[in-house]
């Protein structure tokens, strides 16, 4: 069973929260805590070998914890996602992939898009292609299709697996802290659009992928987890974009695994992350 909890911070935080596993007779098998000291804010992740009420659990380590704490005890251990794309494929790939062996920690209940290049790798997966096509100049409409195919489906997290769309922040609003974007650049370099091509204009010795929580300011959400590779003066901008499609995938991946997980912690426009 987990535990996830962040609270402000106080002396004597990691002993209350223990003292009240201790006393429901549940073996802590890990435990990982941070502190923000100029945020005086409390992170902590537990891990127990036995599963207990989930309610009761819960109430008791509230009556131990600051009114404002967030605790959840025994997330989801299997999340629900609804995957967004436009015509690339490699991100998607690979999720598609993790999903049919159940090395995903997730289940992906349908996939979006804003083109139908991607339906046919859906369908040899057995897994919805729901085409929403994009048009310019009704973007009300355009996301609120895409909003109600959603609700359809409730799930834990949306995922941009290149999805090449800005979405509207009334859309952003309605899932806080739900939407997880792969943006092809180390950031907060090269935040936007084209960016190996801006990467090669400027002749950077290196190239990367952000995964990111999407808020309405674009590409300047919550950092996940991040990588780069080396590139010289041999690549052109196409050679770059090639390279980066690894390491998107790779981004992503881990990206999600640790949210699945339930290792990320974001408070305002930063994440803890206990790998």
């Amino acid at each position: 069973m987990i535990i996830v909890i962040q609270c402000t911070d106080q002396v004597g935080r990691v002993a209350a929260i223990s003292g009240v596993l201790s006393q429901e007779k549940l073996n802590i098998v890990s435990l990982r805590e941070h502190v923000d000291i100029e945020q005086n804010h409390f992170y902590m992740r537990v891990h127990v070998e036995q599963d207990a009420p989930a309610a009761a659990l819960t109430e008791k380590l509230r009556a131990v914890l600051p009114a404002d704490a967030i605790v959840q005890v025994n997330p989801r251990p299997e999340k629900k996602i609804v995957v967004m794309v436009t015509k690339e494929y490699h991100c998607l790939t690979d999720i598609l992939v993790r999903h049919h062996f159940k090395t995903l920690g997730a289940q992906v209940q349908c996939v979006i898009g804003n083109h139908t290049t991607l339906q046919n790798i859906c369908e040899r997966f057995d897994v919805p292609f729901c085409p929403v096509l994009h048009d310019p100049a009704d973007k009300i409409n355009f996301e609120a299709a895409i909003h109600d195919i959603i609700g359809q489906y409730k799930p834990d997290y949306i995922v941009l697996a290149k999805f090449m769309r800005i979405l509207s922040p009334g859309f952003v609003a309605q899932f806080p802290g739900r939407i997880i974007n792969i943006h092809h650049s180390f950031l907060p370099a090269f935040a936007g659009a084209n960016p190996y091509k801006r990467a090669f204009e400027r002749g950077v010795k290196m190239i990367g992928a952000t995964a990111h929580f999407v808020t309405d300011e674009l590409d300047e959400g919550p950092i996940i987890t991040q990588q780069i590779i080396p590139v010289n003066h041999t690549y052109t901008s196409t050679s770059m974009v090639k390279a980066g499609r690894e390491i998107e995938t790779s981004v992503l991946a881990r990206a999600l695994q640790l949210v699945f997980d339930d290792r990320v912690f974001v408070y305002k426009n930063k994440t803890v992350v206990f790998e």
